[in-house]
């Protein structure tokens, strides 16, 4: 418990008590004024005084002086034989305080402890960081769980973990496990769609089976449009995919990250001969503030991460406005087979002529390996450093070396 608490209820405890205790206090101060006896005896020893004072000045009599004292002393004598009874209230006062000086504490305490919680006013234990070695262990003791037991769940489970880890090809197996618990399930079966394309770098026939599974259980489903435009644009579909991605536009926020990265990838399908693909007018040329309005420089994959990339995995080259804004003024893609890559981005990479690069003088830049292509980051994307730079800039070099969690 912490000082400032335990100083707060012993004032709080004290006041409580001195509330309690004052009417006894006041009565046992009370109890200490004279008696009725001793009051008596000095008002005997008044009228003896008296009756001298009459009987000396020859007010009174000789006969009557010595009836008036017998009557007088009798009295006295009754008065102060008589036993003085100390009041209940006194007697049993201090019975009383020692009484509620210990039962108060005690039922604070008591209750405190029953209806409180104590352990929270205890300073918070350092938190244990879970370590890699700590999550792959749980992780292979849940994969040995489950192979005695029949459970669908726990399988979904494992795959999804296996994903966070990056371990696509073990989250595919796991995914398999689960059987037909997944297929009324859009959301599963769309992601174990995922996970078999990022463990083979392709779409192949199962993960197409999976995509049309999940589109026909929910045909707005998000995750779903995504990976089948992302398939079609694969196959050089280009009209199905700019069908699935602008069905997957309607239902993401108009200003998103995502929402302006699906519009670059339609314009892509667009150029390279999707419905609508005729070139758009050309717009008026943006007025330069940048250097030449270009960043040019080289990515690479660090080699400790090359075993978490296949070579048609997406690269994507992105810079966004140094002042924060989120909109990209310029966005590059590539495949991890073509790296180490000299890049080089200008206008023409601008998802529109009002937000090009020639229009910022600083920019900051970032490289980022998808496993999908996905417009979003995900669990397990390869990430390089964010960099600010001007625009204008060469040599800027991009060492992806970062695993998203």
């Amino acid at each position: 418990m912490t000082p400032a608490f335990l100083a707060g209820a012993a004032a709080l405890l004290l006041a409580t008590l001195a509330l309690l205790l004052r009417p006894y206090l006041m009565r046992r101060k009370a109890g200490s004024a004279p008696t009725q006896r001793r009051i008596n005896i000095a008002i005997h020893r008044d009228q003896l005084d008296e009756l001298e004072r009459d009987r000396a000045g020859g007010a009174l009599a000789e006969a009557d002086y010595a009836t008036a004292r017998e009557e007088i002393q009798r009295r006295l004598l009754d008065d102060g034989s008589a036993i003085e009874v100390e009041p209940a209230a006194a007697t049993g006062g201090r019975a009383t305080l020692a009484a509620i000086a210990l039962a108060v504490p005690l039922l604070a305490g008591g209750l405190y402890a029953w209806l409180g919680n104590p352990g929270a006013l205890n300073p918070p234990k350092a938190e244990h960081k879970v370590s890699a070695a700590e999550i792959d262990d749980m992780v292979a003791k849940l994969s040995a769980k489950l192979e005695k037991e029949d459970n669908p769940q726990g399988w979904v489970m494992l795959a999804r973990s296996y994903k966070i880890l990056g371990r696509f090809d073990d989250a595919g197996k796991a995914y398999g496990r689960a059987g037909s618990f997944i297929d009324k399930e859009p959301a599963l079966l769309a992601d174990y769609a995922d996970v078999l394309v990022a463990g083979s770098g392709t779409f192949g026939a199962k993960p197409r089976e999976l995509i049309a599974k999940a589109l026909k259980l929910d045909p707005d489903h998000a995750h779903a449009l995504w990976l089948s435009g992302t398939a079609a644009f694969e196959a050089g579909q280009f009209n199905r995919a700019v069908t699935d991605w602008e069905r997957l536009l309607t239902q993401l926020p108009p200003d998103s990250d995502e929402a302006r990265s699906v519009q670059g990838s339609i314009g892509e399908a667009k150029a390279r001969g999707g419905k609508g693909g005729a070139a758009p007018p050309a717009a008026k040329a943006p007025q330069k503030v940048g250097a030449g309005g270009t960043v040019k420089g080289r990515i690479e994959l660090a080699a400790a991460l090359k075993d978490k990339a296949a070579p048609g995995d997406t690269v994507m080259v992105i810079a966004r406005p140094a002042d924060g804004s989120r909109m990209p003024v310029a966005v590059l893609k590539a495949r991890v087979s073509e790296l180490p890559l000299a890049f080089s981005l200008d206008d023409s990479l601008a998802m529109s002529p009002d937000h090009a690069l020639s229009k910022f003088k600083e920019i900051i830049i970032e490289a980022r390996i998808s496993k999908t292509g996905m417009a979003s980051p995900q669990p397990g994307d390869l990430l390089s450093a964010p960099r600010t730079v001007k625009v204008g800039a060469t040599g800027v070099r991009l060492v992806v070396d970062q695993v998203r969690p």
